[in-house]
C-alpha cells in the first residue's frame, strides 16, 4: 500500500470552491451496497470484454486488475505487467510503481495508458501498452513513452485520459496540480503525443499565494452533443481524513471552456459537485475521486472511482455507480 499513498499524495493550498451540488446520497439498495469481494483499488478504470468486466488501478504496483461478471463481485487477476518497463527508469529515475491507468479499445486493440512519476515531483511521463484481448488472452506489448513533463514545464504528465471527439480525433487529457489539466492532440496511429505539441488548459485553481492548487485526473465523457470534464479536488491519499471530491463541467468543444452548471469556469476552478463524501451520519466512505466512466451494451453509463473506508482504516475502495442524466443534459450519479 506504500507505493499508491506515496505516489499520489500531494501538498498544495486548497482553491475556489465549485458552486452547486448534483449529486445525491443514494437511500435505497444502491449498486454500491452490492458490492463484494475484492474491493481495494485506487484510481479505478473499467471496460467490458464479452461477459467479463474489468477494473485497472493503481493498486497491485504494475497495474491491478479486478474482475467481475455482475459489476457487484470482484476478484483480483493479477497484474498487467510483471515489473516496470525499462525506459521507465531513466526517464523517471527513482519511480517505483505505475499508477493511474486509462482503458479504451481503440482500432481492433486495447489501449493501456499508466502514469510513472516521484512524489512531489512534475518530472514525469505517461507510457502507452496495447493488447488484442483482456484476461487470459491478454498479451500486453508496451510502447514507451508518449507524453513527458520535467521540472521545467508547468504541468504534471499524470493521469491520463482517451477521448475521441466528434470528428474522430484522438485526445489525451492529463495533469495534476502545478497549473492544471492539459488536453493533448494524439496521433492516431501512433496514440502518441508529436514532439513540440502544444497543450490545451482545460482546468485550474486558483490557490492563494500562487502555491499549488490542488486539482487532478481529468476524465472527459461525450454525450449528448456535450462534453463532460470529471475532475478531483482537494486532497486524496490521507485514509479516512481525504477531503477528494469530484466536480463535472462541460463544454461543446472538447478543447472547453468547461464549465458548471451555474456557469463557473473550470479554468478558475469552478464546476458542480459530482461526488462527495458521505454524509456526516454515515461518515464510512471518504475522500470520493479519481473518477471514470464507462458506457455499457445497454446504454447505461456507469462511473467508478475510489473512496476511503473508514471501517477497514481508511482503506481505498471500489465503488460504481450508474448515472442518471436530466432534461438538461446533467449528470447524476446514483450512489
Amino acid at each position: 500500500m506504500k507505493g499508491w499513498i506515496l505516489a499520489l499524495a500531494a501538498l498544495g493550498l486548497p482553491g475556489a470552491a465549485p458552486a452547486q451540488v448534483v449529486g445525491g446520497q443514494d437511500a435505497g439498495k444502491s449498486l454500491n451496497s452490492q458490492l463484494s469481494g475484492d474491493l481495494t483499488v485506487h484510481d479505478p478504470v473499467i471496460i467490458r470484454e464479452g461477459d467479463t468486466y474489468y477494473v485497472f488501478s493503481t493498486v497491485g504496483k504494475y497495474i491491478g486488475i479486478k474482475t467481475s461478471k455482475d459489476l457487484k463481485t470482484w476478484t483480483d487477476a493479477g497484474s498487467v505487467f510483471a515489473q516496470m518497463p525499462a525506459w521507465t527508469k531513466e526517464a523517471v529515475p527513482g519511480t517505483e510503481g505505475i499508477w493511474a491507468p486509462d482503458i479504451s479499445y481503440v482500432n481492433g486493440e486495447y489501449r493501456l495508458y499508466y502514469s510513472v512519476s516521484t512524489f512531489g515531483s512534475n518530472r514525469s511521463a505517461i507510457g502507452l501498452a496495447t493488447s488484442p484481448a483482456l484476461g487470459a488472452k491478454a498479451k500486453w506489448k508496451d510502447h514507451g513513452l508518449v507524453v513527458m513533463s520535467t521540472k521545467e514545464d508547468d504541468f504534471n504528465a499524470i493521469d491520463p485520459n482517451f477521448v475521441v471527439d466528434a470528428q474522430g480525433r484522438q485526445w489525451l487529457s492529463l495533469g495534476s496540480f502545478w497549473s492544471g489539466l492539459k488536453l493533448f492532440p494524439l496521433d492516431a496511429k501512433t496514440g502518441k503525443v508529436a514532439p513540440g505539441t502544444e497543450p490545451y488548459s482545460i482546468a485550474r485553481r486558483l490557490a492563494p499565494a500562487g502555491g499549488p492548487a490542488p486539482v487532478e485526473a481529468p476524465f472527459i465523457i461525450p454525450h449528448g452533443g456535450w462534453y463532460y470534464l470529471l475532475a478531483s479536488y482537494d486532497y486524496c491519499c490521507k485514509g479516512v481524513n481525504s477531503t477528494y471530491y469530484t466536480v463535472v463541467g462541460r463544454a461543446k468543444k472538447v478543447t472547453g471552456p468547461y464549465l458548471g452548471k451555474d456557469g463557473s469556469e473550470m479554468m478558475q476552478g469552478g464546476g458542480t459537485i459530482f461526488l462527495r463524501a458521505d454524509l456526516q451520519e454515515q461518515q464510512r466512505f471518504r475522500g470520493p475521486g479519481h473518477a471514470g466512466a464507462f458506457t455499457d451494451s445497454d446504454g447505461t453509463t456507469y462511473v467508478v472511482y475510489h473512496a476511503y473506508d473508514k471501517q477497514a482504516d481508511g482503506a481505498p475502495k471500489l465503488r460504481i455507480a450508474p448515472i442518471r442524466w436530466d432534461a438538461d443534459g446533467w449528470p447524476t450519479a446514483e450512489y
